[in-house]
C-alpha cells in the first residue's frame, strides 16, 4: 500500500482466521461470505485505487439482524470491521484492512416505502442514488444531491461522506434532505435517528452521523426527502478567457443575492477532454467553461438568465450560449457529469483532490494551483462546483514512472493546504478516509482532534469501526480521559471523578 501507514494487524485476529470465516458462514449463511484471495480482489480497494489491501474476509448480509450479530460478534472478540458501500469513494474511506471483516452493504438494495404525500423515500443503504430518483420520477420527483457517480454510489454511502452534486449550491448536501436513519452499533444495537418528520428534538445525532464515514456505526435503512422538481431549468454555457474572470463571474452571481440550482466550472485542459469523449458543443477556444443553470417557474428563469448573462458580460466572457431545449441542457452537463472519466483518456493516472474554499478565494487559488502545477512538473485538470467552493483538480501523472506517484501525493497535499490556508477546508464532499487522514493537523489542533476522538469513543470505545480512518493517529480511548498527577494530586482535586 505505497507508504501509507495503517493499524498494525492484530497476531490473535490473523490466527484465528478460519475460526473467525466459518463463524461468519454461520452468521450470513448461502454465498455471503467470501474469502479465497481471488475473489477478494473486487474489494481490494475503493475509488482511491491508489492503495490497496486485501481484507481478512469480506461478509454481505442481507439482514439487520445479521448486521447486528456480525458486529456484536466482533466486538465481543476484539476484531476490527471496515463497513462498505459501493466502494466509489475517492479518499479510500473504504479501503480494507488485512485483520479486519470488511461489512459489504450492497444486498440491501431495496426502497421500502415511498411516501408522494409528506415527500419522503425510505430506502436500504445499498440503493443507489440515482434510483431512489428513478423510482418516483413518474411523479415528477426527484432527489437532489447527485454526485457524478450518482448512477452507482450509493445512498448510505452517500450519509457516510455528506456526498453532495452540482445541484447542492440550491438543494443542499445530503445532510439538508435525510430525515432519518436507522443503524448498527459496534456492541450489535440497532437504533432509530430520526424519521419521517421534519426535525426533532435533543443532540443532532442524525448530523453526527451523515458525513461520519463510517466510524460510528452502520447504517441499515435511510429515509429521504424528495423534491417536485421545478417547473423550468435552463442553462447557460460561459466562456472565459482566464479562469481568473470565471472565477469573479462566480462571486458576481451570488453576490447579486442570485442562487443558481446548479454552477459549475472547468478549465481548458477538462474542457477539452470533455468535448473530445462526449461532443456536447464546448467552445475550445476558452480557458474556462462556467454552466450555469437556473430552475424555478419559466418567468422567474427568463428573468435571471437575462441577470446572469449581463453579469457574465461584465466580467469579459467571450461567448454565452443559453439552452434552447432540454436536450441541449442535458447535453451542457453530460460533458460536465463525464469529465472525470474524460480526463482518464488524456493521462494514464490522474488523482482527484477535493479542496473547498471560500468563493472570493476562487482566482487566488486557481493561481497558486498553477504554479504548484509548474513546481512539481505535473499537469492539473480543474472540474469544480465553482457555486460552493468545492474543487476537484484532477492531478494528472502516470504511476509506471517511478516517483510520479509520491510527486502527485505531495501536490495534491500541497493544494490542500492552500485551500486551508485561503480560509477553506481539506474536503467538501469525498470525506478524509487515508487521503487526507496524516493532515488533519493543518486544520485542527490537538484539542480539536481529541473533542472528535471522544464522540468516535461514544460509539465505539474499543475502536474497532474503521480504524486508520479521519485521526493521524490511532489511540486508545483511555488515553484520552487519563488525569495528569502533579506532585501526588490531580488538578481540582474537590472535584468529584466518576
Amino acid at each position: 500500500m505505497s507508504g501509507l501507514a495503517m493499524p498494525k494487524p492484530d497476531d490473535a485476529t490473523m490466527r484465528r482466521r478460519d475460526e473467525i470465516v466459518a463463524d461468519m458462514r454461520i452468521i450470513v449463511p448461502g454465498e455471503g461470505v467470501v474469502d479465497a484471495a481471488n475473489s477478494m480482489r473486487a474489494f481490494e480497494s475503493d475509488g482511491l485505487t491508489a492503495y490497496r489491501q486485501l481484507p481478512l474476509v469480506v461478509v454481505l448480509p442481507e439482514t439487520v439482524a445479521q448486521v447486528s450479530r456480525v458486529l456484536k460478534y466482533c466486538n465481543d472478540r476484539n476484531i476490527r470491521v471496515v463497513p462498505r458501500g459501493s466502494g466509489t469513494s475517492l479518499s479510500g474511506g473504504a479501503l480494507p484492512l488485512e485483520d479486519a471483516v470488511l461489512l459489504v452493504m450492497s444486498r440491501f438494495n431495496r426502497i421500502l416505502e415511498i411516501d408522494f404525500p409528506d415527500r419522503i423515500v425510505v430506502a436500504q443503504p445499498g440503493v443507489t442514488n440515482l434510483g431512489i430518483t428513478t423510482a418516483v420520477e413518474q411523479e415528477g420527483f426527484y432527489y437532489a444531491p447527485d454526485p457524478s457517480s450518482q448512477i452507482a454510489c450509493s445512498i448510505g454511502g452517500n450519509v457516510a461522506e455528506n456526498s453532495g452534486g452540482v445541484h447542492c449550491l440550491k438543494y443542499g448536501l445530503t445532510a439538508n434532505n435525510v430525515l432519518g436513519i436507522e443503524m448498527v452499533l459496534m456492541n450489535g444495537e440497532v437504533v432509530r435517528l430520526g424519521g419521517s418528520h421534519l426535525d426533532c428534538e435533543g443532540y443532532d445525532l442524525l448530523g453526527v452521523m451523515t458525513g461520519s464515514e463510517g466510524l460510528l456505526g452502520v447504517v441499515t435503512e435511510v429515509t429521504v426527502r424528495i423534491l417536485k422538481k421545478p417547473e423550468t431549468a435552463r442553462a447557460l454555457l460561459i466562456g472565459f478567457s482566464t479562469s481568473e474572470q470565471g472565477g469573479q463571474c462566480v462571486a458576481d452571481i451570488i453576490g447579486a443575492g442570485i442562487i443558481p440550482g446548479g454552477m459549475e466550472m472547468m478549465d481548458r485542459p477538462a474542457i477539452h477532454a470533455a468535448e473530445d469523449f462526449v461532443h456536447a458543443g464546448y467552445p475550445l477556444d476558452v480557458e474556462a467553461l462556467l454552466i450555469v443553470e437556473l430552475d424555478g417557474p419559466g418567468v422567474e428563469v427568463d428573468h435571471l438568465i437575462g441577470l446572469v448573462e449581463a453579469i457574465a458580460y461584465r466580467n469579459g466572457s467571450t461567448t454565452c450560449r443559453i439552452s434552447q431545449s432540454e436536450q441541449e441542457r442535458l447535453s451542457f452537463w453530460a460533458g460536465r457529469k463525464a469529465a472525470f472519466p474524460a480526463v482518464g483518456r488524456i493521462s494514464p493516472d490522474y488523482y482527484c483532490m477535493d479542496g473547498t474554499i471560500p468563493r472570493k478565494e476562487l482566482p487566488h487559488v486557481l493561481a497558486g494551483m498553477r504554479e504548484l502545477s509548474e513546481k512539481y512538473g505535473l499537469g492539473v485538470a480543474n472540474v469544480f462546483h465553482a457555486g460552493d467552493g468545492n474543487l476537484h483538480p484532477l492531478i494528472l501523472y502516470d504511476a509506471n514512472v517511478p516517483g510520479e506517484l509520491d510527486k502527485a501525493e505531495s501536490f495534491g497535499a500541497d493544494i490542500l493546504r492552500l485551500c486551508v490556508k485561503a480560509g477553506g477546508v481539506l474536503t467538501g464532499e469525498h470525506g478524509v478516509g487515508v487521503e487526507k487522514r496524516d493532515l488533519m493537523p493543518e486544520m485542527f489542533n490537538q484539542i480539536d482532534l481529541d473533542q472528535q476522538m471522544r464522540v468516535k469513543c461514544a460509539f465505539d470505545p474499543n475502536h474497532l469501526l474503521n480504524p486508520g480512518k479521519v485521526f493521524p493517529q490511532l489511540r486508545r480511548c483511555a488515553e484520552l480521559g487519563r488525569m495528569h498527577v502533579h506532585r501526588g494530586q490531580v488538578a481540582f482535586p474537590d472535584i468529584p471523578r466518576f
